[in-house]
């Protein structure tokens, strides 16, 4: 990984500020809706207080009949299609069926369906009608009450009979209508509504048996103007109240939902209001059913309430922006639940406020992480430039050997990475020094060791004459004299090489270029190479194609010359040499392969310094092998800007020498 991306990942912490800011935003608006929960909770206690002391006409506790005003004149038919504006808030009847009341200025209506697939019929008139399906009406006023037994053997109208004695402003006789299915039947009738305060149905099926005649009776429970009356006297402004049975029905209700407004400036806009709905309040619930206008409401707030407990809900406001907090809370009577009180209350404070700290927060920490971003950026890529420049130094003087081709860079800056350009200045300087040490001690040796060799080789030579004139030379000193001599001969051959190579480096240093074509050169060398390849087998591999380089041709030809030689010299009798040339991207390449022993590991890097050699020692007597043929192959490579590589082949077979060539530099006139 570059040390840009460092950085940028570096940078991108600097998104711990808004995350952070995000978190404190977020708890700030859940502290700021906690804070209005609570002072909206204890409005609705206060207000569920002074309704139970002010005596306003609440339910009883436990369970009740919930008659709703009949929206649609209702004809006693027995059929439910004048029922079906009330039918989705049908109250259980007996775990079997269903129950629907609805009253109008004079009539109280009943419509129930029983679901029953195996039945007994019989009319309410018969003996036997009692241990067959019927209905049990219990009609209740003033705390008495009088049943009446419901049953038929076929569809139609049905006249109840009653269980009980007559009672004073109960109806005596009621009118009924019967009608069936195969799924079960259904029961239709209305009552005269005045007086009547409690209502009672059981559902009698002989297949399970039980008491025939027993029903229990409800409180009979609707809207009550009076109550509303006295709800909006303890409301506050802008706050919606309602008084909600036990079991969610709705018996008063008083005030509207009313949005604060604003500056049209202060308006929140679409992504606003989406922000906080999706990072800020994602708790708010969905509005739909709160703002119908429903009989009931079955939600868990409205439940809580009822087992005792107050809730809080915050859901979405109808108005853009803008958010409603419902507060539902038990409304107790000694010590029992009569009913629910539920406050809602509409406000843009919280969205508002969270949405301009948010946004102010986004706005801000966005700038700070650019701005940071851009100067970790240039700080990064300005450390970048500068590290390159060092490598490229470094490379440049590592292809000069060590020696210094100018001003080493930024080693007068003040940071660390002066410091560093000033110690690879000093490293180069030390390894640049020896280097030139290390050029120029082969001609100083020559120089130096040329006057005492000769001194040697002329002490020799006038012993050897003064002992044979006095024959005074014993026999055994003879092969001691001719060793002496065989050393000082090794020495000045040696000393004469060392002086060849410095003139041989000059000589190369000093090739004057032109433009040539590689391949006659190679094909020329080849020809010459082979008669002297003997036996051996000598393979030439040329292109088609003329291949023109900017070269020393009389260079290139000497290193091939040493390098035939060289494997010439390791080629076994029968052997094989092949000679190929081929061009490559940024120039040519010349190899010369040849069949014989493998290199050493330790020996392929410093094939092609001067004075190594791979052959065998020579015998006293021999003239020495100096190993200044590849050393003259690498400073030719060297001066047309390549390199000589030396490697085995992958077959195993012997090894491979390879001059690759990108040409000599053209002289600006």
């Amino acid at each position: 990984m570059t040390l840009r991306r460092k950085l940028l990942l570096v940078a991108l912490c600097t998104l711990a500020l808004p995350m952070a800011g995000w978190l404190y935003v977020r708890q700030m608006e859940t502290l700021l809706r906690e804070g209005q929960a609570q002072a909206l909770t204890a409005s609705a206690r206060a207000m569920a207080r002074s309704l139970v002391v002010t005596d306003a006409p609440l339910p009883p506790a436990g369970p009740v009949w919930y008659v709703q005003d009949a929206a649609n004149p209702i004809t006693i038919d027995g059929y439910g299609d004048d029922w079906a504006p009330l039918t989705p808030w049908s109250q259980p009847l007996d775990k079997r069926g269903k129950l629907l009341l609805a009253a109008d200025a004079d009539w109280l209506y009943l419509y129930a369906d029983v679901r029953s697939a195996q039945r007994t019929r019989a009319d309410a008139d018969d003996p036997g009608a009692l241990r067959a399906d019927h209905l049990v009406l219990s009609l209740g006023k003033g705390g008495q009450t009088r049943r009446f037994l419901i049953a038929s053997a076929a569809p139609g109208p049905v006249t109840p009979r009653p269980l009980d004695p007559p009672v004073d402003g109960l109806p005596a006789r009621i009118t009924v209508q019967w009608q069936e299915d195969g799924s079960g039947y259904r029961v239709e009738l209305r009552v005269p509504r005045s007086g009547l305060d409690t209502l009672g149905l059981a559902v009698f099926d002989p297949a399970t048996g039980g008491d025939p005649e027993a029903v229990q009776s409800r409180p009979l429970v609707t809207y009550s103007k009076a109550l509303s009356k006295e709800l909006g006297l303890l409301a506050l402004d802008g706050v919606q109240a309602r008084v909600l049975a036990p079991q969610g029905w709705l018996l008063a209700q008083t005030g509207r939902l009313t949005t604060p407004t604003m500056a049209p400036s202060d308006q929140p806009g679409w992504f606003a209001a989406l922000v906080y709905r999706s990072l800020l309040a994602n708790q708010v619930d969905d509005a739909e059913l709160w703002t119908q206008d429903v009989p009931r409401l079955d939600v868990t707030e409205v439940r809580e309430a009822s087992s005792g407990k107050p809730a809080t809900l915050w859901r979405q406001g109808e108005a853009r922006g803008s958010v409603v907090l419902a507060a539902a809370v038990p409304i107790e009577r000694d010590g029992q639940v009569v009913g629910v009180l539920l406050l809602e209350q509409a406000s843009r404070a919280v969205p508002l406020l969270a949405n301009r700290a948010l946004l102010g927060l986004l706005l801000t920490s966005f700038g700070v992480l650019l701005v940071a971003g851009a100067i970790l950026l240039i700080f990064a890529t300005r450390l970048s430039l500068r590290l390159g420049r060092l490598r490229d130094a470094a490379e440049r003087a590592q292809l000069n050997d060590g020696r210094l081709d100018g001003p080493f860079p930024m080693t007068s800056a003040e940071d660390e990475i002066g410091d560093l350009a000033r110690s690879f200045e000093r490293l180069f300087e030390v390894v640049g020094g020896y280097t030139d040490y290390l050029r120029t001690l082969a001609s100083k040796l020559s120089h130096e060791l040329n006057t005492p060799l000769a001194i040697v080789k002329s002490s020799l030579d006038n012993l050897e004459h003064a002992l044979q004139e006095g024959n005074a030379m014993p026999p055994d000193a003879q092969p001691y004299m001719q060793r002496a001599r065989d050393g000082v001969a090794r020495l000045g051959q040696l000393v004469r090489a060392m002086s060849e190579a410095s003139r041989m480096e000059r000589a190369i240093a000093a090739a004057e270029p032109e433009d040539v074509d590689l391949v006659a050169v190679v094909r020329g060398c080849s020809d010459a190479y082979r008669p002297l390849a003997g036996t051996r087998r000598m393979e030439t591999v040329l292109p088609n194609e003329p291949m023109t380089m900017h070269c020393a041709p009389e260079l290139i030809a000497q290193a091939l010359d040493k390098l035939f030689d060289n494997a010439l010299s390791f080629t076994p009798e029968g052997g094989w040499l092949r000679l190929t040339l081929r061009a490559t991207s940024g120039g040519a390449e010349i190899e010369l392969a040849n069949q014989g022993p493998q290199l050493p590991a330790a020996m392929q890097g410093r094939l092609f310094d001067s004075l190594v050699s791979l052959r065998d020692k020579a015998t006293p007597g021999d003239a020495p092998h100096l190993g200044l043929g590849l050393y003259v192959v690498r400073l030719v490579a060297e001066r047309h800007g390549g390199v000589a590589i030396a490697r085995n082949l992958e077959d195993g077979s012997g090894v491979a020498f390879t001059l690759q060539l990108h040409g000599m530099p053209r002289q600006r006139l």
